[in-house]
């Protein structure tokens, strides 16, 4: 590409060109903050097509963006100005390169010719900020070369394992034009096809799969970069064999599959289903770490021998060795793999591993009103019996985020947008104007916590300037849920600091932004409440009273052994031996 596509538009400035260039690789949306650095690339937008969303937080668009990746498996992109507004923009971007979401960010920065100078916006290196927490993070010097960097991020951002990209153009570039003619000749704005893992490589992980007597696959975090729903559906059409996700893959299969036993987090590992633990786990784009359990996934998988699946290879094996190893694409990877099994009957095995699906409704049966509010789970489970067929949920907070996961297992959602590696709390009304805003077909409920929501309160306005009609469910218990509770656990019902919070009427603040607001302190009133958020066509929220005593089990298990003599306790991490 070059000169030519550009002839019959003419001469364009730096800001446009760039938005020209998304434009042609297929970009619809741009999620952005004003900065008058931007304003050449805001133009261009207008002009050539693409839709600007305009946060009030630049953290939230860049969570805006992740949340359009996330839930479409496109490109998501972010507009943000210069130094306050990337500075601000370095949570969302942190987000994204945890979980590998390709995001794009473009920025801006003062005149190549004054740096140096004290300058507004300047006098830090921006470039060196971002640089650690990105895939690739750029800067262009001229104009001309705007389009070519625009398609080289895109690679990027996309290609390989996905991640976060930065580009900076300087507001003296942004403002140059060019004529068509000077504008080098430069690579399409889109990524190669990923290899297909080797012949060897399947035919090992195949010679495992024909011997095992329990079989199960885990379907991870790298699913969310590539689609491999259809591929999925044909390995358990074809096999049988039981499947689970970690939390950030959920919607991989339908929640109603007779054949999903739901995720690793509800379920407190494979070897814990309340039978035999499987004998091999396939791991489909699963990267060990916080979300596979750390250093004790071999427990939490029962000791099955491992198939580790993925686009990255140093996350083979990293925590550890796996029995084999399959380097590529996840989708060509499953059908290579199923196309070479040997047909023979699981049923038995699959049934028994996924009948704890719905453990939750067993071990919170008679839930309902506690002393001072809502039972937690009781309100989840109202809430989910409320969300249409594919919805796209997000879980947002620490407890509130378990409690709804537990209760949505077996819905057929559209996707799941969840907290990942970093625990990020208050991407979820970001993530919820991505979603909605990609998907204005879907309905999108995010479910919170009331600490969560604090974070970034003000894109209610977003929601309500933009016609988003999100559900936001505050799960209110006037508390940082899972870190008081882990605090009375270490330190005694007195221990806790600084993890209380006023038991403050977000619909009421809701309101204030023109989204419509209900307040719920009863069993009875969630489910109409629900009903009617979702028949306004509003952004909409609802904000529910509910108890702070009740502890979800998964906070007291990632605290550990509390009981040990011999170690120091560390929570949410491996205990230290005394030296």
């Amino acid at each position: 590409m070059g000169s030519d596509e550009l002839s019959e538009i003419g001469v364009l400035n730096g800001g446009e060109l760039a938005a020209w260039a998304l434009a042609e690789a297929g970009v619809e949306v741009v999620f952005a903050l004003h900065g008058g650095h931007l304003d050449s690339f805001l133009t261009g937008c207008r002009r050539f097509g693409i839709d600007l969303v305009d946060c009030r937080h630049e953290a939230a668009a860049v969570n805006a963006a992740d949340g359009y990746a996330r839930s479409t498996g496109r490109l998501g992109v972010a507009a943000v100005t210069a130094g306050p507004g990337l500075f601000n923009a370095v949570a969302g971007i942190s987000n994204a390169a945890a979980d590998s979401i390709g995001v794009m960010v473009v920025t801006s920065s003062p005149p190549l010719g004054e740096a140096e100078t004290g300058e507004m916006q300047g006098c830090l290196d921006q470039l060196g900020v971002v640089g650690p927490i990105t895939k690739w993070a750029s800067r262009a010097y001229t104009a001309r070369r705007v389009p070519d960097l625009v398609g080289l991020a895109i690679r990027h951002a996309t290609g390989g394992v996905p991640g976060p990209v930065v580009l900076d153009i300087p507001i003296d570039v942004a403002f140059t034009p060019v004529k068509p003619e000077r504008v080098p000749a430069f690579g399409r704005p889109e990524a190669g096809e990923r290899p297909v893992p080797s012949a060897e490589a399947i035919a090992a992980a195949v010679r495992l799969l024909n011997a095992a007597e329990r079989p199960a696959l885990v379907v991870g975090d790298s699913s969310m970069s590539v689609d491999i729903a259809d591929a999925l559906e044909r390995f358990v059409a074809a096999t049988g064999f039981p499947v689970f996700s970690t939390t950030l893959s959920r919607g991989s299969l339908p929640g109603s599959h007779p054949l999903y036993g739901g995720t690793l987090s509800s379920l407190g590992g494979l070897g814990a289903i309340g039978v035999e633990p499987p004998d091999v786990v396939l791991l489909v784009g699963a990267s060990f770490g916080l979300l596979l359990g750390g250093r004790g996934f071999a427990k939490l998988a029962g000791g099955a021998k491992v198939i580790q699946m993925h686009l990255d290879p140093a996350e083979i094996g990293r925590l550890g060795g796996v029995d084999v190893g399959v380097l590529g694409d996840l989708a060509a990877g499953l059908d290579a793999i199923r196309q070479q099994l040997a047909g023979r009957d699981v049923t038995g095995w699959a049934a028994k591993a996924v009948a704890m699906k719905r453990f939750a409704d067993m071990l919170f049966e008679g839930a309902g009103m506690e002393d001072d509010g809502l039972h937690p789970y009781r309100a989840a489970k109202e809430i989910a019996g409320q969300i249409p067929p594919g919805s796209i949920l997000i879980r947002d907070g620490g407890e509130a985020a378990i409690w709804i996961d537990w209760a949505t297992t077996h819905l057929d959602l559209g996707g799941v947008l969840a907290l990942g590696y970093q625990g990020h709390l208050g991407v979820g009304q970001g993530f919820a104007v991505g979603a909605q805003r990609a998907h204005p077909d879907r309905r999108v409920i995010q479910v919170t916590g009331d600490g969560a929501i604090g974070f970034h309160i003000q894109e209610w306005d977003t929601m309500v300037r933009h016609r988003l009609p999100v559900v936001t469910v505050v799960l209110n218990n006037a508390a940082w849920g899972m870190s008081i509770h882990g605090q009375h656990a270490v330190y005694g019902a007195e221990g806790d600091v600084i993890s209380r919070l006023a038991p403050t009427r977000y619909d009421l603040v809701a309101e204030g932004f023109g989204a419509f607001g209900q307040h719920v302190s009863s069993v009875e009133e969630l489910a109409p409440a629900m009903a009617r958020a979702l028949d306004s066509g509003r952004p909409s929220v609802i904000n529910v009273a509910t108890s702070a005593a009740v502890v979800n089990p998964i906070t007291t298990s990632m605290l550990g052994d509390l009981t040990v003599t011999d170690q120091i306790v560390i929570p949410y991490y491996e205990n230290i031996p005394l030296q």
